[in-house]
C-alpha cells in the first residue's frame, strides 16, 4: 500500500484568478512519516481542475473544470496507476451548471455529488443546476446524471450574493441527506437522498448569519455536528445536526482573523484526526487559523494563526495519517505542509513548500 497525493492547479486563464501557471493535474507519492513527496507524473488534459476527489482505494480521480464563460462545466473521471505511473482519462460528463466548484462521494461510493457555483443571471445561462448526482460505473467512469436541483434567490451582499452560489456538497453521516452550502443564499440545503436510485428530494433549508457566505463545511467525526466556513465574514460556525429532520442549529460562531483585518476571504476547512481541532485557510491574511472544538457543546476557542507558507491558501486538507496538514497556496505557487501537534493542535512547518503553479486543491488516498 502506498500513499498518493494529487494536486489540481490552474492551467487556463480566468478573469477572477491571478494567472494560470500550473499543469492541471499532478500526481505524487507521499511519505506519511516525513511529508516528503516524489513526483510520479502530470496530466494536462483537464482544464482548471479547481476541485478534485480521489476514491478511497486511490485508483480513481474526479476533477471539476472551472472555466469562466462556459455555460456548462465538466467533471472528468481518471484512472490512477502508480505502477505505470500514470493518470489515464476514462470519461467526462457535463456538469449541468457553470463554474463547477466541488465534488464528493456518497457513503456507498456508488455516486459522485457535484456543486455548481454558477455565474450570470441564471435565466439564459445553460442548465443552471446547483447540485447534481452522477452514478459511478464499475470501471470508475461516470454515467449521465440521475438527479439534480436548482436554487433560487439572492442574499444581502449585492456583489457576491446576487444569485445562488452552491459551493460545497457533502453527504450526511447516515447517507440520508445530500447537504449543499450555498454562499449566495446564506444557507445549508439538506436534500433527502435515495442511495438506491441517487434521487434527491425536496430540501430542508437551514439559514445562516446574514451575509456570512457559507462556503465549505465538514461533518464532525461524531456525526452530530458540522463546522462551516463563512467566506464573506471570515468566520467558522459550529452547528448541531439533527439526523431525523436534516436540520442544522447554531452552536457557536467565531471570527478566524485578527481584529481589524478586512481584506480576507476564508476558504477551506479541515479537522484534526480526532475532531478536537479545526483549521481554516484565510486568503488575504494568508494564514491558517487553528481552533479547539468541544465535541460536546460545539464551543470553539481560537488558538492562533500560522503563516500559510505562501499566498492565498485555497485548498486545505489532512493526509490519511492525520499527522500532516497540506495547504494549496494559489498565488504563492506552492503547496505547504505542517505537522499537527496531536496534543495542542499547533502547526509547525514540516518541510520546504512544494513548488507548483497556481495550486487549487490537494487530495490524498492510500493506493491499493
Amino acid at each position: 500500500m502506498s500513499t498518493i497525493m494529487v494536486v489540481g492547479s490552474l492551467n487556463r486563464e480566468n478573469p477572477y484568478f491571478q494567472g494560470a501557471r500550473g499543469p492541471g493535474l499532478s500526481l505524487f507519492a507521499f511519505d506519511e512519516t516525513t511529508a516528503e513527496t516524489t513526483a510520479l507524473g502530470e496530466y494536462r488534459g483537464v482544464d482548471n481542475p479547481s476541485f478534485l476527489s480521489v476514491s478511497p482505494d486511490g485508483r480513481h480521480l474526479y476533477a471539476n473544470s472551472e472555466v469562466f464563460g462556459w455555460a456548462e462545466g465538466l467533471v472528468s473521471a481518471l484512472e490512477i496507476d502508480i505502477a505505470a505511473p500514470r493518470m489515464r482519462p476514462i470519461n467526462m460528463q457535463p456538469a449541468l451548471g457553470s463554474i463547477t466548484a466541488h465534488n464528493s462521494f456518497d457513503r456507498t461510493r456508488r455516486y459522485l455529488l457535484l456543486a455548481n457555483y454558477a455565474m450570470g443571471n441564471g435565466e439564459d445561462e445553460g442548465p443552471n443546476q446547483a447540485v447534481v448526482v452522477f452514478p459511478r460505473r464499475p470501471d470508475g467512469g461516470l454515467g449521465p446524471p440521475v438527479s439534480s436541483a436548482a436554487h433560487r434567490g439572492t442574499g444581502p451582499n449585492p456583489e457576491r450574493q446576487e444569485r445562488p452560489h452552491a459551493h460545497c456538497v457533502r453527504i450526511s453521516p447516515d447517507n440520508r441527506f445530500a447537504v449543499v452550502a450555498d454562499l449566495g443564499l446564506d444557507a445549508l440545503f439538506a436534500y433527502p437522498f435515495d442511495e438506491n436510485s441517487g434521487e434527491l428530494g425536496t430540501p430542508i433549508v437551514s439559514r445562516f448569519h446574514s451575509g456570512s457566505g457559507p462556503r465549505h463545511f465538514l461533518f464532525h467525526p461524531g456525526g452530530e455536528m458540522a463546522v462551516v466556513v463563512g467566506e464573506l465574514d471570515s468566520t467558522v460556525t459550529s452547528v448541531r445536526y439533527d439526523a431525523a429532520s436534516g436540520r442544522f442549529s447554531l452552536l457557536d460562531r467565531v471570527s478566524v482573523v485578527p481584529d481589524g483585518i478586512k481584506d480576507n476571504h476564508s476558504a477551506d476547512i479541515a479537522l484534526g484526526a480526532d475532531g478536537r481541532f479545526v483549521y481554516v485557510s484565510n486568503r488575504g491574511h494568508d494564514s491558517i487559523a487553528g481552533l479547539a472544538l468541544d465535541a460536546r457543546t460545539g464551543r470553539m476557542t481560537l488558538l492562533g494563526h500560522t503563516p500559510c507558507g505562501g499566498a492565498t491558501p485555497r485548498g486545505l486538507t489532512t493526509d490519511p495519517s492525520g499527522r500532516f496538514l497540506a495547504a494549496a497556496n494559489q498565488n504563492g505557487d506552492n503547496v505547504s505542509f505542517f505537522v499537527i501537534d496531536a496534543a495542542s493542535g499547533d502547526l509547525k512547518a514540516a518541510r520546504h513548500p512544494l513548488p507548483i503553479g497556481t495550486p487549487m486543491c490537494v487530495a490524498f488516498a492510500r493506493w491499493r
